[in-house]
């Protein structure tokens, strides 16, 4: 789920859309996700996606970062489009998957937009009747629980979803619970949380900094160094920077690696935050750098 920053509006025309299907399109190909199901509302987005190898982070990361680049771009303005990072929660396909899909494709009913799900264009419930070809988008899956033939299997899958017309607010799809990461039965839960113990594949801070100094155009050895030299002490606030907003690294790593403690961490990427807000060049720069950490 991705929302608005402060509840504005995500799409502003329907070119808009056109982009997002692209770029989930490229993000399918290239992080090897699946798409399950989609709808696309003014300020907010919900996925179904299945992983693969990659982390969903990094697919995330890249989708949101390339779409906020669009509309700056587009609008000609600099800042955070979507509220912080996405909100996930992991879901038993074999127990849940089906309702999720349903769920989604109701989204625009749900809202008041449309009576039906097939009269809104921007989810994924008509590509599944055939009446749309959106090739990124599998429903091989959940159309096989429905029926054999391709007939049988869309007439099943239709009575199915319109079944759920007036199933209201689920908040278990939205993060709530005992766990709101998690959605599905006590062996799932177990399998889940022991395999979180498993070491994740995520970006280190050495590549961090390695894409750093060749963006600064300094070695490792400056950028640890004691002195406050302006170039060098911006790489360091960068380093911190791109580190939480990637996630997955500590300030207390970063600190290390810099040879610089948590506090000065801390302080040296909020001054660089109002700095971006303020300084085209830097924005850029680093709009730049979390793309390439993020592909």
């Amino acid at each position: 789920m991705f929302r608005g920053n402060g509840g504005q509006a995500v799409f502003l025309s329907d070119d808009d859309r056109y982009r997002f299907y692209l770029l989930l399109q490229e993000g399918a190909s290239r992080f090897g996700f699946r798409v399950h199901a989609f709808c696309l509302m003014t300020n907010h987005i919900h996925l179904a996606l299945q992983c693969g190898n990659i982390p969903l982070s990094r697919a995330m990361h890249n989708l949101s970062f390339r779409y906020t680049r669009w509309i700056n771009w587009r609008e000609k303005k600099t800042g955070h489009l979507f509220q912080g990072r996405y909100k996930a929660v992991l879901v038993d396909g074999d127990s849940y998957l089906l309702e999720l899909v349903r769920y989604i494709h109701l989204n625009s009913v749900r809202a008041g937009i449309v009576a039906f799900p097939e009269e809104y264009p921007w989810s994924g419930h008509r590509a599944y009747l055939g009446k749309e070809n959106l090739s990124w988008l599998t429903t091989d899956w959940v159309l096989e629980q429905f029926g054999k033939s391709e007939a049988k299997a869309r007439a099943g899958y239709l009575k199915f979803v319109l079944d759920g017309l007036e199933e209201e607010h689920r908040p278990e799809f939205h993060g709530s619970g005992n766990d709101a990461r998690l959605l599905g039965d006590d062996q799932f839960m177990d399998k889940c949380l022991y395999n979180v113990a498993d070491k994740p594949i995520r970006i280190t801070v050495q590549e961090i900094c390695n894409k750093v100094c060749l963006a600064y155009d300094i070695d490792e050895v400056r950028l640890q160094a004691p002195s406050q030299e302006r170039v060098a002490s911006e790489a360091r606030a960068v380093v911190g920077w791109l580190a939480y907003e990637l996630g997955g690294i500590t300030l207390s790593e970063v600190g290390r690696f810099i040879k610089r403690d948590v506090g000065s961490v801390s302080s040296s990427i909020r001054r660089l935050s109002k700095r971006i807000e303020t300084t085209p060049e830097i924005a850029q720069r680093i709009r730049d750098l979390k793309d390439a950490l993020s592909g």
